[in-house]
């Protein structure tokens, strides 16, 4: 009996692929962007590299090191980013704290990032179905006596943009629910200067990219910091990665065309982007 894979063959002459011809702009930061790239160039398209924030450790830890030193008090840890899990462990490989010291906690991650979390420390407690912060308030509404728990949540420190409410509203929402929410900056997140981007800033306002691909609120706010006016952009159709950011580029003005529906992981985005160009 054969089974039908869904990756799509590396052997398919690239006139064959959805995205074939197109140039898709990567916003995301690098150690994301490579991710998205491939699952891009996997149908067929040409990604465009230009990340418009960065992410990176933190330049003070102080937070940090209080919140890893009393870890066992927690009953949960929420990561909503791989980023904030590997700072999250690296920092307490720095610190000499085993990882027998989250054994007591409840652990959550969200979609692909499960695999990165299981990388570092062999555990999982919860794993919403929709991936993302709502996510989880519904999952944990869900427990009993989920009230008076203490929660702590690894978040970005976002430097010189302002932030997505996306924590804010997740550490709101956990609150209503009686919840005791704990936020420690974990990494930093800012923007990038445009000054290094005359090329590709040069091709969005010549019509050259087909796509402009936004894989976070940060991600939007900065490159709106990187052009003069919408009408800059008004030749690329722009994509989003899951409804939050797509509510978000939207109040920030940006018009939004293509959503991607699973965004568990940057192939559904590709895929979206790709059913786009193929209806």
């Amino acid at each position: 009996m054969h089974t039908q894979s869904t990756e799509i063959n590396l052997l398919t002459s690239s006139r064959e692929l959805p995205l074939y011809g197109k140039r898709i702009l990567v916003t995301a930061p690098r150690n994301y962007a490579y991710r998205l790239s491939e699952q891009i160039i996997k149908q067929g398209g040409s990604p465009i590299f230009m990340p418009t924030i960065e992410t990176c450790y933190l330049s003070n830890y102080t937070k940090l090191d209080i919140a890893l030193n009393y870890i066992g008090e927690f009953d949960w840890i929420l990561f909503t980013s791989r980023n904030g899990i590997t700072a999250f462990f690296h920092r307490m490989n720095d610190l000499d704290i085993p990882i027998s010291a989250i054994q007591k906690c409840h652990l959550c991650a969200l979609g692909k990032d499960v695999e990165s979390l299981l990388s570092f420390c062999g555990k999982v407690d919860l794993i919403p179905t929709e991936s993302s912060p709502a996510g989880i308030v519904a999952e944990l509404a869900k427990l009993p006596q989920i009230h008076d728990q203490k929660v702590l949540i690894p978040a970005p420190e976002v430097v010189g943009l302002p932030e997505p409410d996306i924590v804010p509203n997740l550490i709101t929402d956990l609150r209503e629910l009686g919840i005791k929410v704990t936020r420690v900056p974990t990494y930093t997140t800012q923007g990038l200067d445009k000054s290094i981007y005359g090329m590709e800033l040069n091709l969005i306002r010549q019509g050259m990219i087909d796509v402009i691909a936004f894989s976070s609120t940060a991600e939007v706010e900065s490159f709106l910091t990187m052009v003069n006016s919408p009408s800059d952009y008004e030749r690329c159709t722009v994509a989003c990665f899951g409804p939050y950011t797509t509510a978000n580029a939207r109040k920030l003005g940006v018009n939004v065309s293509i959503v991607s529906r699973d965004y568990s992981s940057f192939q559904g985005f590709a895929e979206a982007i790709a059913t786009f160009f193929s209806l």
